[in-house]
């Protein structure tokens, strides 16, 4: 199993709006396969920095099924343009 995590900053303001249009999104990365679950949280101390973490089976689902699909391009409209700056995607595997 992967561990993709992201931080993601939202511009302030967007918050409410960024957090409807995430409801709407998570329809396109559970749709993939290789996807197993995924949680968004929101920053007690900064209210517009949100984790995303997201378990896949392998690296290439989300690499390779998630980002070269249709679903990741209705993903990135609805998502993409709320971030300020763009988010760092890392990928984790469990040693421990």
């Amino acid at each position: 199993m992967i561990l993709e995590m992201a931080i993601l900053n939202v511009i302030v303001g967007k918050e409410k709006q960024f957090e409807t249009d995430f409801k709407k999104a998570e329809k396109n990365i559970s749709a993939i396969k290789g996807y197993l679950n995924h949680t968004l949280s929101k920053c007690l101390e900064q209210p517009n920095q949100y984790a995303l973490l997201v378990n896949w089976e392998t690296l290439e689902s989300h690499t390779t099924s998630f980002r070269q699909s249709a679903e990741y391009l209705e993903w990135k409209s609805l998502l993409h343009h709320y971030y300020d700056p763009f988010p760092t995607v890392e990928h984790y595997v469990t040693i421990s």
